[in-house]
């Protein structure tokens, strides 16, 4: 029972993204396209982050004297 309460839960979500996201307009190869692009800048943008943040985290540490 659990399991079709998750499933439920999960497509009311994706039933809302739609809605937002204005892509039930879309044609099914238009929406990949969007959600590929999404999925794309969210992977990009998480990996930068990942990459970069601890330089600058440092640098700030640096510059306000925290760390030697």
């Amino acid at each position: 029972m659990a399991l079709g309460d998750c499933w439920k839960q999960l497509s009311w979500f994706y039933y809302q993204y739609l809605l937002v996201t204005a892509l039930y307009m879309l044609e099914p190869w238009e929406r990949t396209v969007f959600n590929s692009l999404l999925v794309s800048v969210a992977a990009m943008a998480i990996y930068t982050g990942y990459v970069f943040m601890p330089q600058h985290i440092m640098a700030i540490l640096h510059y306000f004297e925290m760390v030697q």
